[in-house]
């Protein structure tokens, strides 16, 4: 991405320009109004004599000399300013193309129902980020009906986020004590790290809070098993309390990153129970759309270059293979064709040149002398060059 890094530099030189053109123009202002007061302030304090006409007269002729070179010198810097704006604008002109309609299907969203399911796509997005009075509008203005049984999880999940943010952890905790069992099946750590993070404020609120924390470490007591090491170094640090934990060898349970780390767990672990994924559908195509639009520009270019019109016909298609990275990799259970037996850990499915999946078990079976026929096309090919796309 430097096409990104780029813009950005020039970005980042725009806004110090600014940063440091507020701080000068306060001082300088700062710097007169003072002026000005004192000046004020004597004539409040001795009045107007006619011996002093004269004094006061290049006084004020001074002040004003003063307001106006600084006046001017703002409008001098804020104009200089204005040429490294325009920089950023030929930074994003030269780095991006704005013609991207040749690599863009004209029809994808030609039909009703097409148009649906994007709507519904953004209105799930916008509930899932908290912008309930913009889902809402949304759903008006698109006709998009959503039933209550989908919109409700996203309340209760994004309630439970703001109170997360705000330092609050009794919704959280409420949540995970009444989805206990099915939190224990994903075998997630959610409900004992907001109990330790409860009793983390609590100690981090001195003496007074001793025997409140030792009150609340009969929480951990379910939890004994698995996070022994844990409870031991919670309950240790309460011999500091009295000189204070952030003076203390447990100082490190103070770390604000704590409160982050918790609200991406509950996130993460929410979504789990209601089937969903962490980030929204419309995230991740976004996210991969700006991936992948470099390379097909690229692409594009090259074809154009070659005069080989025919070799990119269907824009459902993609010319070649774009490595979107492991994090926008998704499966479903996928059997062997070959086999007929699920894939696994030990036997993952293996994509061959041609495009075709089958089984790494298939795929040892199927290699003789060194060489693989695939049995779809079929083509001969490395067996070497599988690439596995799973596990």
């Amino acid at each position: 991405m430097e096409q990104c890094a780029c813009v950005e530099r020039e970005l980042e030189k725009v806004l110090h320009r600014f940063v440091m053109y507020g701080h000068q123009s306060e001082e300088r202002l700062d710097e007169l109004l003072r002026s000005v007061c004192e000046i004020r302030g004597q004539l409040v304090a001795f009045g107007v004599q006619d011996a002093d006409l004269s004094v006061l007269s290049q006084t004020m002729a001074q002040c004003c000399k003063n307001i106006k070179e600084t006046v001017q010198m703002l409008a001098s810097r804020h104009k200089d300013i204005h040429g490294s704006v325009s920089k950023v604008g030929k930074a994003i002109d030269r780095n991006f193309d704005a013609e991207i309609s040749a690599v863009v299907a004209e029809t994808v969203w030609d039909t009703p129902e097409r148009q649906k399911y994007l709507s519904e796509t953004i209105v799930e997005h916008l509930y899932r980020q908290g912008m309930l009075s913009v889902a809402e509008d949304l759903c008006q203005e698109s006709g998009v009906v959503i039933d209550m049984s989908m919109k409700q999880p996203f309340l209760e999940l994004n309630r439970i986020l703001e109170a997360l943010r705000m330092q609050d952890l009794r919704p959280a905790l409420e949540w995970a004590v009444t989805n206990r069992q099915r939190l224990l099946d994903l075998n997630s750590t959610l409900e004992f790290k907001l109990h330790r993070l409860y009793f983390i404020s609590l100690l981090s609120g001195g003496i007074n809070n001793q025997m409140e924390a030792l009150q609340y470490a009969r929480h951990f007591q379910p939890f004994a098993s698995q996070h022994q090491r844990d409870i031991q170094i919670l309950m240790g640090s309460l011999v500091y309390l009295r000189h204070g934990i952030e003076n203390s060898p447990y100082r490190g349970l103070l770390e604000t990153n704590q409160w982050a780390e918790i609200c991406n767990i509950f996130t993460r672990d929410a979504c789990a129970l209601l089937g969903l994924s962490v980030e929204s559908p419309l995230s991740v195509s976004f996210a991969s759309g700006c991936m992948a639009l470099p390379v097909l520009m690229n692409i594009k270019q090259v074809i154009e270059q070659r005069q080989c019109s025919g070799v990119w016909t269907h824009k459902d298609e993609l010319p070649i293979e774009i490595d979107l990275g492991k994090k926008c990799w998704y499966h479903s259970v996928f059997a062997c064709p070959i086999l007929r037996q699920q894939t696994s850990e030990s036997n993952p499915p293996m994509k061959l040149i041609c495009g075709h999946v089958i089984s790494r078990d298939a795929l040892n079976k199927l290699t003789n002398a060194g060489k693989l026929k695939c049995p779809y096309c079929p083509m001969e090919q490395n067996p070497s060059h599988a690439k596995q796309i799973y596990f």
